[in-house]
């Protein structure tokens, strides 16, 4: 006991101690002296297994490590061995010398000895093959990273960079992602297997730095026939040629292809078709070029499950791509093929489609050569925007031919609007949110010209404000009161009337065309100002101003440039409502016909204005006024001070009387009723000798 020392260590402990380690641990062992040179080992380390002796003792840590980042390990024994501090678990990736086309990882421990067997301190390196767990580790690293970063979008082109990004060079020194071209256009697919003969977009091509081919464009392409490519799209099975070489499975020499490949430097390959449960949307092939280690089974597994993440991203980007040309097919559809051509209203429009939205326009001839004019935006996107865009419209234009005003059109859109919300609520009810408040379901403003009088009648619900450029001058908002969107049920709007000098140009449009830009309002303006140019041209050059390719709402404008009637195509007459004045109505009227060189057209005139007449004296209040309007067409008006709207009945033989308006109905084109805010005003309309009514006109 005497020579034992006095922290109760016996000499020769570290020895026994380093002799039971080097024949006993399942770890790599190393001894290395003061100089860092190698004293003992044993041959545990995968790699080490089958060399020499001499060729390991003796030798410092770049000649034993060679494949490995030893540098930083000789600093790190050489603190270890300075200052005792240990070092743990300190992972090291390379090729050994023994297994030049395997990577290993190896977790490395540093730990100093104080007396070796000669007595001289030194340092044990423990050695563990980690290669398996890290790899295993890499692996879920990976699934990760293309969980986060794949399918961001709903793009297919973009999902197929994303995924060659995430695999190049994670798992390939580079990557092709071909995929059907219907399947990018959003086109009905038949369900199955792809047909390998049919061309393939290349969606993306992305090359490491020891790849021999960079970025290439999305050309159309045939894959060649009888490849792992075409293999892979015709059962929707991956593909894994380990060695390209004349061992593998698809030797160069039988396969111009493969030969190619091969001379590109290409060393193994895998082919993994982008699969959905519908069928086979394209395929991922990855390439080993300057790495050694060839694809394994493993790798072709992890990058199956890659695939499956993004070809579940390109399907979803196909069918959005699907239901925005559905959407978009719809809003055209739906949208006025074109305008009419007015004499008192020139209009021209600007559609920029982006999101398939709900925005609309709209321009509705009235009675008395008036003109209703509509721009509306449904707040979503897609289909059920589209569809709601359409039935809003057509309740508009409904609304709009009953002649009422501005604001009592948005009153009654406003109930409509809200019926739609509660319908699209799925069980919501009456659709409101539980405050007694609906939600918003669309935008809209709706203004009225009269030419006659020069006079726009405007009414706003949430909608951006109007702008009037006068002939001379700069633009300015028309100063219309807004009220609440269309759904909320509030319905509180009001109807703003401005006189307009003729040449005035009125600018309708969506918040979409000023979205994105601070100096879009300003830019909109001064465009406008400019009132040398004709509105086709105005519109062009506010579409170079204002357009955005990364919009993300739909844009509508609608400038309609007024011309108010002349006075020779407006006559009027003011008389009592006295049954003997039906008459006089009738030979003022014979006699402005005449003037108007309409004589053609007298007989049924004198008919119309005669049974208007009548009517008015006989049910409604007086006085009665008579106008005539020519524009396009010749419209007979007859006022009176009765808010009583006429109504048609079907008269029996034995009647005396009751067949007025049928008559009115019979000569005319169109006829109606329109309010205002004392009496009304029944009106006929016809086409004018030798001219055509526009279909527009015809309910």
């Amino acid at each position: 006991m005497g020579d034992a020392d006095t922290d109760g260590r016996t000499e020769g402990s570290d020895s026994a101690v380093l002799e039971d380690l080097f024949t006993q641990s399942p770890l790599g062992l190393f001894l290395f002296d003061e100089r860092l040179r190698v004293r003992r080992y044993n041959a545990t380390p995968r790699g080490l297994r089958g060399i020499a002796a001499d060729q390991v003792v003796g030798r410092t840590f770049g000649e034993v490590g060679t494949g490995f980042d030893t540098a930083g390990l000789a600093v790190l024994a050489g603190e270890t061995l300075r200052t005792g501090r240990s070092v743990l678990r300190h992972l090291v990736k390379g090729r050994p010398t023994g297994l030049p086309e395997q990577d290993m990882t190896v977790s490395v421990s540093l730990f100093r000895v104080d007396e070796a067997a000669d007595g001289r301190p030194g340092v044990v390196m423990a050695v563990e093959d980690v290669t398996e767990r890290e790899a295993a580790r890499a692996r879920l690293d990976l699934l990760h990273e293309a969980h986060r970063r794949v399918g961001t979008t709903l793009d297919a082109m973009t999902t197929a960079r994303e995924l060659a990004d995430v695999l190049v060079p994670a798992l390939a020194d580079a990557a092709t992602v071909h995929i059907r071209d219907v399947v990018l256009r959003g086109d009905q697919r038949r369900p199955g297997p792809a047909d390998p003969g049919r061309p393939l977009r290349r969606a993306a091509f992305l090359a490491g730095p020891g790849a021999r081919a960079g970025e290439r464009g999305a050309v159309l392409e045939t894959l060649p026939f009888a490849t792992p490519f075409t293999r892979a799209l015709e059962d929707g099975t991956p593909r894994l040629l380990a060695r390209l070489d004349d061992t593998g499975a698809w030797p160069p020499e039988v396969s111009e292809h493969a030969r190619a490949l091969a001379a590109a430097g290409v060393r193994s390959l895998m082919s993994v078709p982008l699969v959905v449960p519908e069928g086979v949307l394209g395929v991922l092939t990855l390439y080993r070029c300057e790495r050694p280690v060839p694809y394994t089974r493993q790798d072709l597994d992890l990058a199956a499950q890659v695939a499956s993440r993004a070809a579940l991203g390109i399907d979803h980007a196909s069918s959005y791509t699907r239901e925005r040309k559905t959407a978009t097919a719809l809003q055209r559809h739906l949208l006025p093929s074109r305008t009419p051509r007015l004499t008192t209203v020139e209009t021209a429009h600007l559609y920029l489609p982006v999101t398939a939205g709900g925005a609309w326009f709209d321009v509705i001839e009235l009675s008395g050569a008036r003109v209703g004019l509509v721009v509306g935006d449904v707040v979503g996107h897609g289909i059920e925007a589209a569809a709601t865009m359409g039935r809003l419209r057509t309740a508009l234009r409904t609304l709009a031919y009953l002649d009422l005003e501005p604001d009592e059109v948005l009153t009654h859109l406003d109930e409509i609007a809200a019926r739609l919300a509660g319908e699209s609520a799925d069980g919501a009810g009456d659709g409101n949110d539980g405050d007694g408040t609906g939600a918003a379901v669309a935008t809209c403003a709706y203004a009225v010209y009269d030419p006659a009088t020069r006079r726009l009648s405007l009414a706003s619900a949430g909608h951006p404000t109007p702008l009037l450029a006068p002939p001379t001058g700069e633009p300015v908002e028309a100063e219309a009161g807004v009220g609440a969107p269309l759904g909320t049920a509030h319905g509180a709007y009001e109807t703003t009337t401005v006189d307009l000098d003729d040449g005035t140009v009125l600018c309708l449009y969506t918040d979409g065309l000023l979205a994105g830009r601070d100096d879009a309002p300003r830019t909109l303006r001064r465009v406008l100002a400019h009132q040398d140019r004709s509105l086709s041209e105005t519109v062009d050059a506010i579409a170079h101003a204002l357009a955005d390719e990364h919009a993300e709402d739909d844009a509508v404008l609608l400038l309609a440039g007024t011309h108010g009637l002349s006075e020779d195509q407006v006559a009027h007459w003011d008389l009592p409502a006295d049954p003997s004045v039906v008459s006089t109505a009738r030979a003022l009227t014979e006699r402005q016909l005449a003037a108007w060189g309409l004589e053609e057209a007298a007989f049924e005139t004198e008919l119309i204005v005669s049974e208007l007449v009548t009517n008015a004296i006989r049910y409604g209040k007086g006085p009665v006024r008579l106008r005539l309007i020519r524009d396009r067409y010749l419209t007979c008006e007859v006022t009176d001070g009765s808010s009583t709207s006429p109504h048609m009945r079907r008269a029996r033989d034995t009647d005396e009387g009751g067949r007025g308006l049928y008559l009115v109905m019979s000569l005319s084109d169109r006829w109606g009723t329109r309010h205002a805010a004392r009496g009304k005003t029944v009106w006929s309309q016809q086409a004018l000798p030798g001219g055509s009514t526009s279909p527009d006109m015809r309910r």
